[in-house]
């Protein structure tokens, strides 16, 4: 049996499983017609990839020194040239991408997770606890980011694990109140409405009413949140409280170029420039994200 649904806009029908195929698959169209976003998406999922397999294909260990080879500049031996230590700067950049998505993605996971569920239940249940729980994370929001984070590290240590709770600490409050503030224009619309007439439980109209309607801005926030993370986690390890040497990361690599400056600047230039690719590609990404998504809102 074939059904016939009426489309939204044009009041025609559309046949079956198809119906609602034309219009998701616009939005994707409109995200390869914007060369910006796409160009984005694409090296973001270049960065990711190298996250898993960046060891794997760098063409020397990150570890491995050549004192022969010592500050060599960019050539067809070493892409990006080597380090005071004769190590190359490519393959060490390469390696630095997974550290960079451990720190930054886990802890912006974790934020999202934890963010989703105070924000949940702080715009459903309001009164009292939404009272309690903003007045919280004010206080977490009234200290710069990179403070706190120093004070949270120099208090309990640098460590991966101290620096994806960090992480996570920092960027809570902002996802929390993205969440809470979608469940207060959402839990007074006619389908919770509907939900709550049919005597529906709460944590039904939370989690399969009100949440799939936050997730867009959710997500766009979220790979927002990423790109800000990235810088933190670079600029602890440029400071010496992220993760140690010999580590490739690419804050600590910048730490270590700052002396080697003047004789070999491609040291400091390229885990820079690196650090600059990946914000904007996962900002201009965000962008094209929320074009694609945010007309979804409210209409489930």
């Amino acid at each position: 049996m074939v059904i016939k649904t009426p489309d939204p806009v044009s009041g025609k029908h559309n046949t079956g499983k198809h119906a609602r195929r034309p219009r998701h698959q616009g939005r994707w169209r409109e995200l390869l017609r914007n060369p910006f976003a796409f160009a984005g998406t694409l090296i973001f999922l270049f960065f990711l990839t190298m996250a898993f397999v960046g060891p794997l294909v760098a063409p020397y260990g990150f570890e491995n020194q050549d004192i022969a080879a010592r500050l060599k500049p960019p050539d067809a031996t070493h892409f990006f040239g080597t380090d005071q230590y004769g190590r190359d700067v490519f393959s060490r950049i390469l390696a630095g991408s997974r550290g960079i998505f451990l720190l930054g993605g886990i802890g912006t996971l974790l934020a999202t997770i934890i963010g989703t569920s105070i924000g949940l239940f702080a715009g459903y249940y309001g009164r009292m606890w939404d009272e309690i729980l903003m007045r919280v994370l004010d206080i977490l929001l009234a200290f710069p980011p990179l403070l706190l984070a120093l004070v949270l590290l120099a208090t309990v240590g640098s460590s991966l694990t101290n620096l994806i709770v960090v992480v996570t600490i920092l960027y809570v409050p902002m996802l929390a109140r993205v969440v809470r503030s979608m469940v207060l224009d959402l839990k007074t619309t006619e389908f919770v409405e509907a939900a709550k007439t049919r005597g529906e439980k709460n944590s039904y109209i939370l989690f399969r009413e009100i949440l799939p309607n936050a997730l867009a801005p959710l997500l766009v926030e979220m790979s927002m949140r990423f790109s800000y993370a990235i810088f933190l986690v670079a600029s602890l390890g440029f400071l010496g409280l992220g993760v140690q040497p010999p580590s490739p990361d690419w804050g600590l690599q910048i730490n270590e170029a700052r002396a080697y400056f003047s004789t070999a600047p491609w040291m400091l230039l390229f885990p820079a420039g690196t650090i600059s690719l990946l914000v904007i590609a996962t900002n201009l990404m965000s962008d094209g994200l929320r074009h694609i998504l945010q007309p979804d809102i409210g209409k489930q």
